[in-house]
């Protein structure tokens, strides 16, 4: 009897696991809700970092839009250092993080194990049209909106026929300036801001 009812017990506590899973997988795979008084930027628009984000020279800017508190923001962190590790040469990395809690560049640069600029002025992803963690922007070197999208159609990072972020990086050295992404890859997805709020 006993066996019966510690199967029955287990069965039921991974039973539960299984299902927050899922609906948490679920949960993220939406997409965000347009705020209220979301205001458009469009492809082309000069970005003015100027004052905002510590990026120099004339090489294109990658800034990753990051809340720690977000579990989509911290299962992207891998593929954000790859891209960083990858094209690091060519384009300039940097991290806007968009979180109501007090964090330090030192704080947010150890969590991704790099030495990028870190800015915490949420009025970057205002410019930017972002309005979800984690997002992608990728300035031309003139400071103009290239891309702004996901990283990827999946919340892990896993599915290599989507690594959107990769593919604009590889589109604007190819020299593409009418880049057109799937809807996939522009459509926001993850947690609301300025916290990780729940849909």
């Amino acid at each position: 009897m006993k066996t019966v009812i510690a199967i029955l017990l287990l069965t039921a506590i991974f039973s539960s696991i299984a299902g927050i899973f899922w609906y948490t997988d679920w949960k993220y795979s939406l997409p965000t809700p347009l705020p209220k008084q979301y205001h458009a930027v469009n492809t082309g628009a000069f970005i003015d970092l100027k004052g905002k984000l510590p990026v120099s020279g004339n090489k294109p800017v990658f800034i990753h839009f990051f809340n720690p508190d977000c579990p989509c923001s911290r299962f992207n962190i891998p593929y954000f250092k790859s891209l960083a590790r990858q094209y690091g040469d060519k384009v300039r990395f940097a991290i806007v993080v968009l979180n109501n809690k007090k964090y330090t560049s030192a704080d947010i640069q150890d969590k991704f194990d790099l030495n990028v600029p870190v800015s915490f002025d949420s009025s970057i992803a205002a410019a930017c049209g972002v309005y979800s963690t984690p997002q992608a922007v990728l300035l031309d070197a003139n400071q103009r909106l290239y891309y702004r999208g996901n990283y990827n159609r999946s919340r892990y990072c896993t599915d290599t026929r989507s690594n959107f972020a990769q593919m604009a990086i590889e589109s604007l050295f190819n020299d593409n300036r009418h880049p057109m992404f799937s809807i996939d890859a522009v459509k926001a997805y993850g947690c609301q801001l300025p916290a990780c709020t729940l849909k």
